[in-house]
């Protein structure tokens, strides 16, 4: 980040896929690219299978981790029976970000039409912890990334972002 007054978070990136390796996770690598140029910290990046009781295990530990302010997580939340991001995270939200999800297909549908009513794309507030879930598609994290995640994690966008909220309960 250029500017000094741009706080910079410690977030944490899972990609939840059962056929993704290091070598093969371009969604993930974006994702994390994304996350330093926009000059915030990888604090951990892993490879999760499509197991709702290890996605949770995962994210229960992040969340409890006092350094953390970001959970992000790409893939796992479509329609396919095995996708289970959402029935995995949600027993663990204090608070939902409801707008997250609207705006996200809202946004989608202007690429994909009404493919977009089939995304479960989610955030909400987990032991204040930023908990974000999105698709496995390199675009469509490109699109919740640069239209909503980034700016909202920019201690500069206003009339109003999440910053504030994380680094006052660290």
């Amino acid at each position: 980040m250029s500017t000094s007054n741009r706080q910079a978070l410690h977030i944490a990136l899972a990609t939840v896929s059962d056929r993704h390796t290091p070598t093969s996770d371009a969604t993930g690598d974006w994702l994390g690219d994304a996350i330093v140029k926009a000059g915030h910290h990888m604090y951990q990046r892993q490879i999760l299978a499509t197991d709702k009781y290890l996605v949770r295990a995962v994210v229960s530990r992040w969340i409890a981790e006092p350094k953390l302010s970001v959970v992000l997580l790409n893939g796992s939340t479509g329609f396919a029976e095995h996708n289970a991001v959402p029935e995995a995270i949600a027993p663990l939200l204090d608070q939902t970000i409801d707008g997250f999800g609207e705006l996200f297909r809202q946004l989608s549908w202007q690429q994909i039409g009404s493919s977009a009513m089939q995304s479960r794309a989610f955030a909400g507030l987990a032991n204040n912890t930023l908990v974000i879930a999105i698709p496995g598609s390199e675009s469509a994290a490109q699109l919740a990334w640069e239209q909503l995640i980034q700016p909202q994690l920019d201690s500069e966008q206003g009339p109003c972002n999440f910053v504030g909220r994380l680094i006052r309960h660290r």
